[in-house]
């Protein structure tokens, strides 16, 4: 008898009628049998004997075993262990040289064992397979073991279902969960990942086309360490059997936290390098103390803090020093005021502009008399009041999740003028020692502006005080003169400058119109301004002509230093409808008579005063009912962007409407000629004759 092999059915159905793929490990390995009968007499040839030692069934069928596979030289040996089988029925294995078809000698590995049949006849089997590919087999195993289980990368084989048949030891160490807790458990409930749906989903587009997809990025907190994130790189390959049946699947897991770690800090060093170059030219741009603090406060939300306050001793605004240490409340102004996302704590902090009182207790308070950051890294019940002014802004600051709270001082040149207040609610990490640091350079940054514009605004305020004090006010009364007049101070980028107007009463109902602009900004060009319009009332009294006027100014402000001065006299008479006008280098006076043009004066320019030794000429205009006569210092129409020439022609085209009130006119042209960001200083004097 000859034994027949079974057709297998592979993924794709029955093989063919013919020889049949390798299906299994023994398919792989070629092992062959054999039975012998009593006497030695092959009565079993399998086909995968004949391809082992060559001969098919039909010549090997009733042959004796040893005479057709055994050399001579061996034949004791194996009858003796065919005798022990079949007497006492103990199996024998071990490899053993047999001689092929071809006339070679190969070294097989046997396994022997007697068989009885229902009759009682007794039989031998044997079992052989190639010795070198067995060993082969065998050490290849082995390394797939010992890879396997002291592999540093997580490794699983996956049933079609995507059930785990097994995993090796560094994915128990990486997911922890141990090895017989994933056997049976489907794919995502061990996968600590939010996106195990796309995982899966790959998973089952890998089963399906048999291409693998390689070191695939996923980030997820294990239960092993689920307060930290970690990352892996995943791969999925299909398993097949040699007949192409599909398996399963197979997964390599490699754990690449300290990579995303890294790159995750390496990324954060570069956003707060950007941070801090931002806040080198996002912050302190002017000149303004609430201005500076929203700069600071709109670059730390959201990268630093979800919600930042900027808060500037009250005591430093009023730039009055105090000593220190203190351990009592102190008064906050509140400056500016940043949410990353509409939340409730924004109720819960001081309004911009807003003034405050903090006990001594509170860590802001702590903050700025000790000169130190104030840091919580852990926001718990009993902090939440610490940081908040009052019992409502504490549940308030817990409705908005606040969890960690930092407070860095704001210090310029040694002394701390506030403090940058910085809460998080939506990002989840609490302040670290690097968020300490960032803070502190930003506070520091912000300080020095904070510093410089507080000082700034005190002179200039100082400089408005002065120079609107010596601004005149009009007179009750004029007569055959209507007068409105401006004076805009510059923006807080630039210093207060010297411009200035007057309106003097003469005799005879006469009326001395002066508009003057010294060159020059800050309390020494008011204070010079406040001396020329003094000179100049006192000369207008002496009823010179204006040019003699201008001369006498010219002198005095010779004696000044470093000053040069422009300036417009005009001198009205409503009795002979007359205006006689000198000018010291100043912009041309505008006139718009009724049923004309408006047009620019041409006068002779002059030299500005303190120049010294150049003539001022007089010339007289007719000034008849409703005519207007504008005077204005180069504020009003100078700008960096465009020409004088064009800024003149806008200026007249505003004196159109020449029968309008004066003091809308006066609006008209401050709020159409001027820009929010103007640098220098305005004097406007428009005056109508009746």
């Amino acid at each position: 008898m000859t034994a027949e092999s079974t057709q297998s059915e592979g993924a794709g159905g029955p093989e063919q009628p013919g020889r049949s793929r390798p299906t299994g490990l023994l398919d792989v390995l070629n092992v062959g049998a054999l039975v012998l009968d009593a006497d030695g007499r092959i009565v079993f040839w399998t086909p995968q004997a004949e391809e082992l030692i060559g001969y098919t069934a039909e010549e090997a069928l009733g042959k004796y075993a040893a005479r057709l596979i055994i050399h001579p030289e061996h034949m004791q040996s194996v009858s003796e262990l065919f005798a022990d089988v079949l007497e006492t029925g103990r199996s024998w294995a071990g490899a053993f040289p047999i001689r092929h078809k071809d006339g070679s000698t190969r070294l097989m590995e046997f396994r022997n064992m007697r068989l009885l049949d229902d009759l009682g006849d007794v039989y031998a089997l044997g079992i052989a397979a190639d010795h070198t590919l067995l060993q082969r087999v065998e050490t290849d195993l082995a390394l797939c073991e010992q890879l396997i289980n002291q592999s540093p990368i997580g490794l699983a084989l996956m049933d079609p279902d995507l059930r785990y048949l097994m995993v090796n030891p560094a994915l128990e160490r990486i997911d922890g969960i141990p090895a017989e807790d994933h056997v049976g458990r489907h794919l995502r409930e061990t996968l600590p990942f939010p996106d195990v749906d796309t995982v899966e989903s790959a998973l089952r587009q890998v089963l399906t086309t048999g291409t693998p997809l390689l070191d695939q990025y996923h980030v997820g907190r294990p239960p092993s360490d689920p307060d930290h994130e970690h990352a892996w790189s995943l791969s999925f390959y299909r398993l097949e059997d040699p007949g192409g049946r599909i398996l399963g699947a197979a997964a390599s897991v490699v754990d690449v936290t300290e990579r995303h770690r890294a790159a995750a800090e390496a990324d954060r060093a570069r956003r707060r390098l950007a941070l801090v170059a931002s806040a080198s030219t996002r912050v302190g741009t002017t000149l303004e103390v609430e201005q500076t603090a929203r700069e600071l406060a709109d670059i730390a939300a959201p990268e630093l803090a979800d919600v930042v306050a900027v808060d500037v001793l009250d005591s430093v605004l009023a730039c009055r020093r105090k000593r220190r240490p203190d351990s009592g409340p102190e008064f906050f102004r509140a400056l500016a005021l940043k949410a990353s996302h509409p939340t409730v704590a924004l109720r819960a902090a001081d309004s911009p502009g807003d003034l405050a009182t903090y006990d001594g207790d509170r860590l802001v308070t702590l903050c700025v008399h000790t000169g130190r950051p104030v840091r919580v890294r852990h926001v718990g019940e009993r902090d939440l009041p610490r940081i908040a002014r009052d019992a409502e802004g504490t549940a308030l600051l817990a409705q908005a999740g606040v969890h960690s709270y930092l407070a860095v001082p704001l210090i310029a040149h040694g002394e701390v003028l506030g403090a940058l207040d910085l809460k998080r609610t939506r990002n989840p990490l609490p302040f670290d020692e690097d968020d300490v640091v960032l803070a502190g350079e930003l506070a520091t940054r912000a300080a020095v502006a904070i510093d410089n514009a507080r000082w700034f605004q005190s002179v200039r305020n100082t400089a408005v005080t002065l120079q609107r004090s010596l601004l005149p006010e009009h007179p009750p009364h004029l007569t055959g003169l209507e007068v409105a007049s401006r004076y805009q101070p510059a923006q807080a980028t630039s210093e207060v400058g010297g411009d200035w107007y007057d309106v003097i009463p003469l005799a005879d109902d006469r009326t001395a119109l002066v508009v003057g602009d010294v060159m020059g900004n800050g309390i020494d060009a008011a204070a010079t301004m406040g001396r020329l319009r003094t000179a100049t009332c006192a000369y207008a009294d002496l009823d010179l002509d204006p040019g003699e006027v201008l001369q006498h100014l010219d002198k005095i402000t010779c004696d000044l230093e470093h000053y040069i001065v422009t300036c417009i006299y005009a001198v009205y008479d409503p009795h002979s409808k007359r205006c006689r006008i000198a000018n010291a280098g100043h912009m041309p006076p505008a006139l718009a008579r009724s049923g004309a043009a408006p047009e620019l004066l041409d006068l002779p320019s002059g030299a500005p005063l303190g120049v010294g030794g150049v003539p001022f000429e007089t010339t007289t205009i007719e000034l008849n009912p409703n005519d207007l006569l504008v005077l204005y210092t180069d504020g009003l129409v100078e700008t960096r962007l465009h020409p004088i020439d064009d800024r003149l022609n806008v200026l007249l085209s505003f004196l159109d409407e020449a029968d309008r009130p004066l003091e809308e006119i006066c609006d008209l042209l401050l709020y159409g000629l001027r820009n929010s960001d103007d640098h220098d200083d305005v004097a406007l004097l428009v005056a109508r004759a009746k």
